[in-house]
């Protein structure tokens, strides 16, 4: 990919942040970047639903951003959502209509899969980026710490606090005293004991800041002469002394505080205190680089196949202990039946290829758990492990494909009709019936054919009568298919070739 633009679209908590990058070889060069303050999480009510104003808010935002990147191939934009749009229940919903506004697919990404990002957007930013670092990027609604060292994370954790939740609780109508930034503070730091062991085990050489609040304390800082060069405790706490004497952060009038930050500095404030007291931090740099330039550096590894999503399924099959050459053959003929009725699949970089392969090379992974029902632990670590490069929906769409490879079809009733997924579905199942046996046989000799929704499978006649049970579990795989009213045809047809 030479000279060629993508883009990334974050949707945070408090900010929604467009960056437009050109490629160069293996670098990134920012063009253009649109930021719109839609503080989200405000929106978020105590029952976990995102409001009225909050959705039109976002909605607005992304209308704007999907005006910018028309003309923007499907394969050059990524769009992923943060915190709130994990925890806000109406969020499907939400996102139909965000995705419309927009004009392309958002993915909600975990929260170590948003650190794993920020790391990477980070590390292409610092000077020395060999030298081993803390990063700490507060967020609207929740904080990413990561140690990496080079462009390899070595923690990952994601804490449920950020500048905006953090500002509602604890400084209601941006009221602040002793009393209440004491109880954010603590409340910070009760949060950060859960990492503190481990993350000073680790240690690191260098502390790093990165995204809007650690940007806003670092202006205010710098521009008042309470810090030179990054962050200090010291300067947070004349920051801290000088909020507590205004009583309200309206009242504030200080150089550097931007009227966009004036509702979550408080917040942020806080909790940035807490990480230096936790971590008895002396400094803190900051860096430019956040989760928009991971994001595009993420989808250019993609292009140049190092998709890290593949390192994944390998380290997975490998962590589970999976028996790799049956996964590859039921792998293989999968892919050997999709081609037959998607000629386009044939392509390694193809959506459906490329989930149809993870999906085969980790369907067996539950049986690290137990072997009955294995299926359905398969589903359960794929739905809620921490997958590196995947999103919540990839990994719900791989364990949904995973859960049904084997056993009732009925419990993919809500399925759409429509989805792509049934194809995956049946070619997988088709393979691992094919491939029961584990006996090396090969790509066995059948073709398959799509007529509308119906599946029809031809095998050969000689074949099935030398594979009896093969032929039996056939006959069932007809009756599941049945009862969903998505036919599966089993003929028998005379030898032929098959690729």
């Amino acid at each position: 990919m030479e000279h060629e633009l993508i883009a990334a679209v974050d949707l945070g908590s408090n900010s929604f942040r467009l960056q437009v990058g050109r490629c160069v070889g293996d670098q990134i060069y920012p063009l253009d970047g649109l930021k719109e303050v839609v503080r989200l999480a405000a929106g978020l009510t105590p029952e976990k639903t995102l409001d009225f104003a909050a959705r039109q808010r976002g909605l607005a935002a992304l209308r704007r951003f999907g005006e910018r990147l028309r003309g923007f191939a499907p394969d050059t934009v990524r769009a992923v959502a943060t915190n709130t749009l994990r925890v806000a229940k109406n969020a499907p919903e939400f996102l139909v209509e965000a995705e419309a506004a927009l004009g392309f697919p958002i993915e909600v990404i975990a929260g170590r899969e948003e650190a794993r990002l920020i790391y990477v957007g980070v590390a292409h930013c610092l000077p020395d980026p060999h030298r081993q670092q803390l990063v700490v990027d507060i967020g609207g609604g929740s904080t990413e710490f990561i140690i990496g060292k080079s462009f390899q994370p070595l923690q990952l954790e994601s804490l449920y606090m950020g500048c905006v939740s953090y500002s509602l609780r604890y400084f209601p109508e941006g009221q602040v005293d002793k009393r209440r930034f004491c109880e954010a503070e603590l409340a910070a730091r009760r949060e950060l004991q859960a990492i503190g062991f481990p993350y000073r085990e680790t240690g690191w050489e260098r502390a790093v800041g990165s995204s809007g609040s650690a940007k806003a304390l670092l202006d205010v800082l710098e521009q008042n002469g309470w810090s030179e060069g990054g962050i200090s405790l010291e300067g947070l706490e004349h920051f801290r002394a000088a909020l507590v004497r205004a009583g309200s952060v309206h009242r504030l009038d200080l150089p550097g505080l931007k009227g966009d930050r004036l509702p979550v500095i408080a917040g942020g404030l806080a909790i940035m205190t807490a990480v230096f007291k936790e971590f008895a931090l002396e400094h803190l740099a900051f860096s430019d680089g956040a989760l928009r330039l991971g994001v595009l550096y993420d989808l250019l590894g993609r292009y140049h196949h190092h998709d890290h999503r593949d390192a994944t399924v390998q380290a997975f099959a490998r962590r589970y202990d999976t028996d790799a050459a049956h996964a590859d053959q039921v792998a293989d003929t999968a892919l050997n039946l999709l081609a037959q009725i998607q000629p386009a699949s044939l392509d390694p970089d193809h959506p459906e290829h490329r989930f149809l392969v993870w999906a085969a090379r980790l369907h067996e992974i539950g049986v690290s758990v137990a072997h009955s029902g294995y299926h359905k632990h398969s589903a359960y670590i794929l739905a809620n492990a921490d997958m590196p490069g995947f999103s919540k929906m990839d990994q719900s769409r791989l364990a949904r494909i995973v859960l049904a490879h084997r056993g009732k079809l009925e419990r993919l009733a809500p399925l759409d009709p429509n989805s792509s997924d049934w194809r995956l579905i049946g070619c997988l199942r088709l393979a691992a019936v094919l491939h029961r046996a584990r006996d090396g046989r090969g790509t066995p000799p059948v073709e398959l054919r799509a007529d509308g929704r119906d599946l029809i499978l031809i095998a050969d006649a000689n074949w099935l009568d030398e594979h009896p049970l093969t032929a039996a579990a056939l006959a069932d795989e007809e009756r599941q298919w049945g009862l969903i009213g998505r036919p599966l045809r089993v003929l028998r047809g005379a030898r032929r070739a098959v690729a």
